[in-house]
């Protein structure tokens, strides 16, 4: 195949966007693997020309970043299904990341090996098949660092403070419409690339990292979503934050796919997979691990994926149940690693159009038992007794905490007449970086709450347990 010209941006196919006051016409040109995979280091204030070579890759260098952070390691003590689990064969976000980016780099790696074949010209930019191995694995280590404690209950918790409770409903007045949005609906994967991009965090990944990381490029409020296209689902970024993605996006060639919104990086579809993969088929393990999934139910459906390959005289010689799951678990990762494969390169050339725009798990051939295992999980696993219980827990928590922090912070820059000696002690408990300070005269609403929510998101489910109950007054420090 000859070279693609990175420079020539020939219109691919374009559509309308109408409404009563306008009409616009989005043209998609066909995205290029070079421009795709182009080094350089998302920094807004130096030169993003690619660092001089070293012994490891930019991109493996970009796990390294993540994988040393602090927010990456606060996923040790966050919820992945089972809240504050008390069992250490459950799987924290930490395991569930780090399980998820070894998927990735497979997916990856053999991924990589397909698209150096095809597009010969790949090595000559310096790109081989490890290094796209490498972007996907440090991508999907970080597909989780913006969740909040307790897991996707706590994403529902801070969206509602700010639909429902009196004490979020009272900032409406003093944001835009977009950044309202954005408070009502709390999004992690959003949180995710603002920590990533975050000045403070000073991780300054590769542009290719970060765009992977980013499954749903849009913001939280656009003229219409397509329901056909997966990345609507949900939204990757904060108002405050596009035009950090537009710099992105503009970097590597990325189109959009509406005038709010852009195609996804096509390796973003095998982050989605990897993490699709992974809570598919070891939330399973885990739920029958616990007695909430019995191992017959578990063992007939891993074997409707594995088909020929499931011998049972071969699982017949390990003793224990858990040794069982832990055989079963590894070959069903790996046959499905296999199809997510031989989908997206049958897919690829689509997703340089921006035409495809499905998760991949979605149609391989295994997609009708992830189906199943999906409905048996929500209704034995994500909705039992144990997992209720601590979700609720956790609401009560972070509503707990946004209350108290946000009603301290409007009486002090908004409400003036009703702030207090309570309210006082309440903020300093913020931390030392907080924005109190340097605001000309009443600050602006929304970096003001921007940042408390990373404060009061980044926590560990048992620190903001033990914050809750100390702010409460439902436990003394020491007592």
């Amino acid at each position: 195949m000859s070279k693609i010209d990175t420079n020539k941006r020939v219109p691919h196919i374009f559509y309308q966007l109408m409404d009563a006051n306008r009409v616009a016409l989005v043209f998609l040109s066909m995205m290029n693997w070079e421009q795709l995979l182009a080094g350089g280091r998302f920094d807004l204030n130096k030169n993003n020309a690619p660092s001089e070579p070293q012994s490891r890759s930019e991109f493996e260098r970009d796990y390294d970043r993540i994988i040393f952070s602090a927010p990456f390691r606060n996923l040790q003590d966050k919820t992945q299904v089972f809240p504050l689990p008390e069992h250490d064969f459950v799987h924290t976000r930490l395991t569930h990341s780090l399980e998820v980016s070894s998927v990735g780099r497979s997916l990856g790696k053999t991924t990589g090996e397909y698209l150096v074949k095809k597009y010969p010209n790949l090595p000559g930019h310096g790109i081989s098949s490890s290094d796209i191995g490498a972007i996907v694995a440090a991508a999907a280590l970080a597909h989780d660092i913006g969740n909040p404690p307790f897991g996707h209950a706590g994403e529902e918790a801070i969206s509602d403070f700010f639909k429902h409770h009196p004490y979020g409903f009272v900032w409406q007045p003093y944001v835009s419409q977009l950044e309202w949005a954005d408070l009502c609906s709390f999004e992690g994967n959003a949180q995710g690339f603002r920590m990533l991009v975050s000045k403070e965090n000073g991780l300054k990944l590769t542009h290719a990292t970060l765009a992977a990381f980013t499954k749903y490029p849009r913001p939280a409020q656009i003229f219409e979503k397509d329901p056909k296209r997966r990345s609507h689902k949900k939204f990757g970024f904060f108002s405050d934050q596009i035009t950090d993605y537009e710099l992105l996006a503009n970097r590597l060639g990325i189109e959009n796919s509406s005038p709010e919104s852009y195609v996804r990086h096509p390796l973003a579809f095998l982050v989605e997979a990897a993490d699709d993969i992974c809570y598919s088929i070891i939330d399973l393990e885990d739920g029958c691990t616990l007695g909430l999934v019995s191992f017959e139910e578990t063992l007939a459906l891993l074997i409707e994926i594995l088909g020929n390959k499931f011998q049972e005289e071969k699982l017949s010689k390990y003793k224990t149940t858990s040794q069982k799951l832990a055989v079963l678990r590894a070959m069903t990762i790996g046959q499905l690693i296999d199809e997510a494969v031989n989908s997206f390169c049958e897919h690829e050339e689509k997703m340089l159009e921006g035409s495809f725009d499905q998760a991949i798990t979605d149609i391989i051939p295994s997609a009708k038992v992830l189906e199943k295992i999906s409905s048996l999980s929500v209704r034995k696993i994500y909705r039992s007794k144990p997992v209720l219980e601590k979700e609720a827990a956790g609401f009560q928590v972070l509503e707990g905490l946004l209350e108290v922090f946000s009603k301290a912070l409007n009486h002090k820059f908004f409400q003036t007449d009703l702030y207090s000696g309570k309210d006082k002690s309440i903020l300093r408990l913020l931390p030392e970086d907080f924005p109190m300070e340097n605001w000309d005269s009443k600050p602006n609403a929304y970096p003001l709450l921007r940042a408390l929510i990373d404060f009061i998101s980044g926590m560990t489910d048992k620190y903001a347990l033990s914050l809750y109950r100390k702010v409460k007054g439902i436990a003394l420090p020491g007592v």
